[in-house]
C-alpha cells in the first residue's frame, strides 16, 4: 500500500509538471502591453496557439479582422488559424458581440482551453485583438518563420476603454513625400498601439501632394520643387519660377483611395490638411491668380519666413477655386472633419491689395484679422453644408471663431482652454510635449531637427486636460495628437526615428485612465517593447538611453565635478577615463566624477553587457588660460551668455545645441577677448571652439587673429587663419588653431574673432564660440 501511494504520488507530480509546461503561468511583470489596460488581472496558466486552434467570428463583415493575428502567424509560426462561425469545445478565439460596451471598448477573457474577445464595435474589435497580439511572444513580429517557440497568451481577464475618443498623430508629407506603402505600414503601428487618427498634412509652401482632377497644375507643378537637399532646411535659397523642378511627389486619387481602405481595416480615420490662408506658395507656383500680387513664383525648396504670399480674400475666384478642391477632396475622404490649416499667415499683402481692402468694406470688417476670420467662416459655412466640420490651428480663434469649428491647440494649452470655455471642441498638441520634429536626445548623438527638446519622459508628462478647466470645459477636449512636420525629416527611415519610440509614450497618456500613469513602470515595459519594435523593423530612437552629464568646475581649485544620468530611471551605467575602453567589465557609476587634470570620459548605460544608447564622450582639456580672467571689448549677447565672464576659459564644452546654456554668441560685431594669464607664460598656440549652425544664422568665423601682451597695453600679432563659408546642412562643432612661434614672457592674450561678413541669405551672422585654450 505505501509502494502503490508513492507511485501514485509520483504519477500525479508528472501530470502537473507536463500540465506547467504545456500551460506555463506569467506574471504582470511579464506582460508587456502599451498602452496599459484600464483594468488587467492575470491568472495562472496560458492558452497555446496551434495549428489546429480556430477563429470563431460572429458575422462575415468581420473576418477581415482576422488578418490581424494570421498575416503574423503566417509569417512567423508558419500557419494560419482557421476561421468559422461556428466555436469547437475548446481551443479557439472567439469574438462576441456585447451591445453594453461603449464603441472602443471591449473584454478580453483567457483562458486555458479558449479566449473570448468581446466589443460592441468594429473598433473595440481591433483594439482588443492588437492587445492579444502584444500579448503573444515578440517574435510573432518575424517577416520569417520561427522554429521552436511556444505561442502562448497568458490566462488574463482584461476591460478596457480609452480615456480620450481622439488620439492622433500627424504626418506631414509635405515638406518631404514619403511614398503610399510607408503609410500604410504607418497606419499598421498606429493601431497597434491603440491611436485612431491620422492627420494627413497634405499641403504647404513646399509641396501639394494631393491629385486635384480639375487643376493638374497642382501636382504637375505644386508637387515639385528645385534639390537643395545639400543645404541646412532653412539656409535655401530663393528658386525661380523657371528653374527645373524635380524634388518631390505626390498621391493619385486611386493612392488615397487605397491607403483609406487599408486605413478603415485598422480602425485609423484619416482627417486631410488643406492649408489655408497661408502655407500655399505650391499653390500659388501653379496658378499664380491665386495671390494677391498675381505674380509667378516658384515652390520654396526650404523654409520660408515671414510667410507672406497666402490666398486672396478678396477674389472671388479664389473660394471657387478653394471650393472645387474642397469638393474633391470630400469624395475621397468622407469623415467628419477637414482640417483646413489657418495658421501663420502674415496679411502685408492683403493690407495693399485692392481686392482685400474692398472686402473688409463690403463687409463691415475691423482689419486684416476679421478678414482672415471671414475667410474661415466662409469656407466653414461650405463643410457645414456638405455635413462636415472645419477644424484649424489656434490662430483661427483670432478675429473669431468660425461657429462650429474644432480647435487643435499647438502654441501651448492657451488657445485649448480659450475654445473650449467658447464652447469649441478642442484637440490639445502642444509644441512643449507633443512636437516631434523636436530633439529627444542632445544633438551631439541626433540627426537634425527643430531647435527644441520634447524627450521621451516630456511626451509621458502629456495630460490634455488642465486643472484650471470647469466641467464643461474638460468635456470639450477630445484627446491629443503628436505631430511630426517634415522640414529635417529627409526620408522614411528618419520618420520612424522621430516617431518611436515616443508614439508610444503618447498612446498610454491618451488611452489609459491617468491614475495608472507611472513613468517608472511605463520606462520598464518601453524598454522591454523596444526588443519588439527590433523584430518588427522599426527604426526606433535610443536616445533615452544616452547619457546625460552635469558638470561643473570649481574656478579656485580648478576640479570638475561630473554627474551622470540617464532618462530612463534605474539603468546601469559604466564608464571609463582616459585611454581606457569603455566595456561591460568597465567601472559602475556610482557617484559624481572628479577631473583633476585634461581627460577624456567615456560613459554609456549598459544592460546584461551590451551597451544600449549613444556613447558619452566628453574631452576634458584643461590648459594655460583655464579660469583666467577675461575682457571683452564687445559683450556677448544678453541671450547667449554662456557661462559670462569665464564662460570662454572654464573647460566645459559647448554641445551642438546652442541655446544649452554654454555657447556665447555676438551678433554685427566681431568678438574681441582678452584673457590675463596673470603670470609670464611661454605659448605657441591658441584654438578657437566655434558652433555653426547655418538654418539658425549661425556661422563659423570668418577670420582669427591672435595678439600677445607682456603689459596688457601694447599687442604684437603672432598668427591669423582665414576661412572660406561652406555649405553645411547639419549643426557642426569645429576648433581653429592659430599656431605661431613659442612665445615667452607673455601675460596677455587678445583674440579677434570675425564672423561671416556676407551671410548667404543676407542679414546678421551670428558667431557663436566656447573655450579659448592657450597652449
Amino acid at each position: 500500500m505505501k509502494l502503490v501511494k508513492i507511485l501514485l504520488f509520483f504519477f500525479v507530480g508528472i501530470l502537473i509538471s507536463c500540465g506547467e509546461k504545456e500551460n506555463p503561468s506569467f506574471t504582470k511583470e511579464d506582460l508587456v502591453l502599451i498602452p496599459e489596460p484600464k483594468l488587467l488581472e492575470v491568472n495562472k496558466g496560458s492558452f497555446r496557439i496551434n495549428r489546429e486552434t480556430k477563429l470563431i467570428i460572429p458575422v462575415d463583415s468581420l473576418k477581415p479582422l482576422t488578418n490581424i493575428l494570421n498575416d503574423l502567424f503566417e509569417k512567423s509560426a508558419g500557419f494560419k488559424m482557421s476561421v468559422s462561425e461556428e466555436s469547437p469545445e475548446n481551443n479557439f478565439i472567439q469574438l462576441q458581440e456585447d451591445s453594453e460596451l461603449g464603441e472602443e471598448a471591449y473584454k478580453l477573457s483567457a483562458t486555458t482551453d479558449r479566449v473570448i474577445l468581446e466589443a460592441n464595435s468594429r473598433l473595440g474589435f481591433v483594439y482588443g485583438l492588437e492587445t492579444i497580439r502584444q500579448l503573444l511572444p515578440k517574435e510573432i513580429e518575424s517577416a520569417s518563420k520561427i522554429s521552436n517557440i511556444d505561442w502562448l497568451i497568458p490566462n488574463v481577464e482584461i476591460k478596457d476603454e480609452p480615456q480620450y475618443s481622439y488620439r492622433g498623430n500627424m504626418l506631414d508629407v509635405s515638406r518631404h513625400f514619403f511614398e503610399k506603402d510607408y503609410i500604410k505600414k504607418h497606419i499598421d503601428r498606429m493601431a497597434f498601439l491603440k491611436l485612431n487618427t491620422l492627420h494627413f498634412h497634405l499641403v504647404d509652401d513646399q509641396g501639394w501632394r494631393i491629385e486635384i482632377k480639375k487643376y493638374p497644375k497642382l501636382t504637375q507643378v505644386g508637387g515639385f520643387r528645385v534639390d537643395q537637399e545639400d543645404k541646412h532646411w532653412n539656409a535655401r535659397t530663393e528658386n525661380e519660377p523657371e528653374e527645373e523642378a524635380t524634388f518631390g511627389g505626390f498621391y493619385t486619387q486611386e493612392d488615397i483611395k487605397e491607403i483609406m481602405a487599408y486605413a478603415r481595416e485598422k480602425g485609423i480615420r484619416i482627417i486631410p490638411e488643406i492649408e489655408m490662408p497661408a502655407h500655399v506658395m505650391s499653390a500659388i507656383a501653379a496658378y499664380p491668380w491665386l495671390s494677391c500680387t498675381e505674380e509667378p513664383i516658384a515652390v520654396p525648396s526650404g523654409g520660408v519666413w515671414p510667410i507672406t504670399e497666402i490666398y486672396c480674400a478678396g477674389k472671388e475666384s479664389t473660394f471657387e477655386f478653394l471650393e472645387d478642391v474642397l469638393t474633391e477632396v470630400m469624395e475621397l475622404f468622407p469623415g467628419k472633419y477637414i482640417h483646413v490649416g489657418g495658421d501663420e499667415a502674415t496679411k502685408t499683402n492683403w493690407e495693399s491689395c485692392p481686392d482685400c481692402q474692398r472686402r473688409i468694406r463690403e463687409e463691415g470688417l475691423a482689419n486684416e484679422h476679421e478678414l482672415q476670420s471671414y475667410f474661415m467662416k466662409r469656407i466653414e459655412k461650405f463643410l457645414n453644408k456638405n455635413g462636415r466640420t472645419l477644424i484649424g490651428w489656434d490662430e483661427i480663434l483670432e478675429g473669431g471663431l468660425p461657429e462650429e469649428a474644432t480647435v487643435m491647440s499647438w502654441r501651448g494649452f492657451e488657445g485649448g482652454w480659450e475654445a473650449s470655455k467658447q464652447g469649441h471642441d478642442v484637440i490639445m498638441t502642444p509644441t512643449s510635449h507633443l512636437y516631434f520634429d523636436y530633439y529627444q536626445g542632445s544633438p551631439d548623438h541626433e540627426p537634425v531637427a527643430f531647435n527644441a527638446f520634447t524627450p521621451l519622459h516630456r511626451v509621458y508628462e502629456f495630460r490634455p486636460v488642465l486643472d484650471s478647466m470647469t466641467v464643461e470645459q474638460k468635456k470639450h477636449v477630445l484627446g491629443g495628437q503628436a505631430n511630426l512636420w517634415s522640414e529635417y525629416v529627409p526620408n522614411e527611415e528618419h520618420s520612424e526615428y522621430m516617431l518611436f519610440p515616443r508614439l508610444a509614450a503618447l498612446s498610454e497618456v491618451v488611452w489609459t485612465p491617468e491614475n495608472k500613469l507611472n513613468w517608472e513602470d511605463f520606462s520598464v515595459r518601453i524598454q522591454k517593447m523596444m526588443e519588439r519594435f527590433d523584430i518588427m523593423g522599426i527604426n526606433y530612437a535610443r536616445s533615452a538611453y544616452a547619457i546625460q552629464p552635469d558638470s561643473e568646475i570649481n574656478l579656485e581649485t580648478g576640479e570638475i565635478t561630473t554627474a551622470l544620468k540617464a532618462e530612463f530611471p534605474n539603468v546601469e551605467i559604466r564608464y571609463a577615463r582616459g585611454d581606457s575602453e569603455l566595456s561591460e567589465n568597465s567601472a559602475i557609476y556610482k557617484e559624481p566624477i572628479k577631473i583633476e587634470s585634461s581627460s577624456c570620459l567615456k560613459a554609456a548605460v549598459f544592460k546584461n553587457g551590451e551597451i544600449m544608447g549613444p556613447i558619452m564622450d566628453n574631452d576634458f582639456q584643461f590648459h594655460k588660460a583655464a579660469a583666467k580672467p577675461v575682457t571683452y571689448k564687445y559683450p556677448y549677447n544678453d541671450n547667449y551668455k554662456g557661462g559670462e565672464e569665464t564662460g570662454l576659459v572654464d573647460v566645459l564644452r559647448g554641445s551642438k545645441y546652442f541655446k544649452d546654456g554654454r555657447w556665447q554668441g555676438w551678433i554685427n560685431n566681431p568678438a574681441v577677448i582678452t584673457i590675463n594669464l596673470e603670470k609670464p607664460t611661454q605659448l605657441s598656440e591658441v584654438v578657437v571652439g566655434s558652433l555653426e549652425e547655418q538654418g539658425t544664422g549661425i556661422y563659423f568665423p570668418q577670420k582669427i587673429k591672435v595678439e600677445i601682451s607682456e603689459d596688457g597695453k601694447t599687442f604684437e600679432k603672432v598668427g591669423e587663419i582665414t576661412r572660406e563659408f561652406q555649405n553645411n546642412s547639419s549643426a557642426k562643432i569645429e576648433n581653429f588653431s592659430v599656431e605661431f612661434d613659442t612665445q615667452n614672457n607673455i601675460e596677455f592674450v587678445r583674440v579677434t574673432v570675425e564672423p561671416l561678413e556676407n551671410n548667404p541669405k543676407g542679414g546678421g551672422s551670428w558667431l557663436f564660440l566656447d573655450e579659448i585654450q592657450v597652449k
